[in-house]
């Protein structure tokens, strides 16, 4: 019971030198550390990556379509997309999201995938509660 007691006494007082030694102040280890703090971070390569900024073009040139707002002939202009298709885009409106239209089943997740970049869904309220309000289902009275 002696011994126990004692071993444990001692890995105690060696972990409080050690924890001591650890978190000690050392002003070299300061200043060294705010040298460092102050360099300018490391730039890049001066040169622009032609891939990026090839993408950058391309993605510049794509005009966006609102599922909210557009007309059927604008939806029609997007890949995949049928007059049936953009009639029920118009006919299920408004949408909350753009991956609405996958989850209320207007088009499939392939076309889906097709013109998800090149779609989006403004809102028409800048209050969260009124565009919930919009997008909640619907209630049919019961008779």
């Amino acid at each position: 019971m002696k011994r126990s007691s004692f071993v444990a006494v001692l890995l105690s007082s060696l972990l409080l030198g050690v924890a001591g030694q650890v978190f000690a102040a050392d002003p070299s280890q300061d200043s060294a550390d705010e040298s460092v703090s102050h360099r300018k971070p490391k730039q890049a390569s001066q040169k622009p990556n032609p891939k990026i900024e090839a993408r950058k073009k391309e993605a510049a040139k794509i005009k966006l379509v609102d599922i909210n707002g557009a007309s059927v002939e604008e939806l029609k202009t997007l890949p995949g997309i049928t007059d049936d298709d953009a009639k029920k885009i118009v006919a299920g409106r408004p949408y909350g999201s753009k991956a609405h239209l996958v989850s209320r089943n207007i088009i499939g997740m392939g076309t889906y995938d097709g013109l998800k970049k090149r779609v989006i869904a403004k809102q028409p309220n800048k209050d969260a509660a009124q565009n919930a309000a919009l997008y909640a289902p619907k209630q049919t009275p019961k008779k």
